[in-house]
């Protein structure tokens, strides 16, 4: 399987260029656990955890594998500087962030490996990381745009790669819509050097979405709104969703997100984040999901390999 031997594996110490994506409030560290150990990167979704619940979640997921895997944040100040403190004191392989820079450099003096996410090929000249994530218009959960409109940052896959890999100084790992191993050999081809997948994940038993949430993302088309949380993301597009987004302007985030806690968890009231690709997700387990994902990968280069 040479073509999935991309310097980025080695950075990552990682057996297949795969990530996990971190699914804050659903992804566990059980999760990120089964990834890690199948041989991809999984990943502890801190960003809504405080310092000692990420401590907690982090210990966890070290009971489980000794495999390396990464702890996701929020860019300041969406994040605090005690989160981020527990990052450099536990010290995972990896730390990605999203909604802006971060400062890299005592991560990197900790031995990290640090990536940040770009929606545009402008916001990957302006990260200094040793990963880029480029997030595509396709993917689920919350855009990490951080510089001018959202609406920039809605940049196809397919187009967005190849500008993020011709102007970035780092590797490039693909996000949205990565549903299968075709999906990664595309990936690849492009130009990325690993492939991240979130919505394929949300489905596996390990993660902690609800019955409801997956068949929202089965049944319905997704959108791109910051009617929730005040910060655009993309979701199921439920009758609940219509309503805000024909509302009022949504507060900033996080004080939108705020003001709908209270409903979390009532029947109807869901806000179910995911991608363009979820109707393809398979429900097996997080190891079972990476073994299917590199053998089809396998059988997507040898079938395109035998076409030239």
């Amino acid at each position: 399987m040479k073509f999935l031997e991309t310097p980025l594996r080695d950075l990552l110490g990682i057996r297949y260029p795969i990530a996990q994506a971190p699914m804050a409030g659903v992804g566990t560290p059980e999760l990120a656990a089964a990834v890690s150990e199948a041989g991809a990167l999984g990943s502890v979704a801190g960003a809504r955890l405080s310092p000692d619940e990420l401590r907690a979640a982090i210990r966890r997921a070290r009971e489980l594998t000794d495999l390396p895997f990464a702890v996701n944040l929020f860019a300041r100040p969406f994040s605090g500087d005690d989160v981020f403190a527990v990052v450099l004191e536990e010290r995972p392989a990896a730390l990605s962030f999203t909604f802006g820079p971060v400062d890299p450099a005592p991560f990197r003096e900790a031995g990290i490996v640090v990536l940040g996410t770009a929606t545009t090929a402008a916001e990957a000249r302006a990260l200094d990381v040793d990963v880029v994530v480029a997030q595509g218009a396709e993917a689920g959960g919350h855009r990490g745009t951080f510089l001018g409109p959202f609406e920039e940052g809605l940049v196809p896959l397919a187009e967005l790669v190849p500008a993020v890999v011709r102007d970035a100084a780092a590797p490039v790992l693909a996000a949205g819509a990565i549903m299968d191993g075709a999906d990664v050999v595309a990936a690849l081809e492009l130009g990325a050097q690993g492939a991240q997948l979130g919505t394929a994940f949300l489905f596996t038993r390990e993660c902690a979405a609800p019955r409801a949430w997956l068949d929202a993302l089965r049944t319905r088309d997704t959108v791109v709104t910051a009617a929730y949380t005040g910060r655009p993301a993309r979701a199921a597009r439920t009758p609940f969703l219509e309503e805000l987004m024909a509302g009022p302007e949504p507060l900033p985030y996080p004080d939108q997100a705020r003001l709908h806690a209270p409903l979390r968890g009532r029947d109807g009231y869901g806000f179910y984040l995911g991608g363009t690709g979820a109707r393809r997700a398979r429900e097996l387990t997080a190891g079972e999901l990476v073994r299917t994902l590199v053998a089809e990968a396998e059988l997507s280069s040898s079938a395109q390999g035998a076409l030239t």
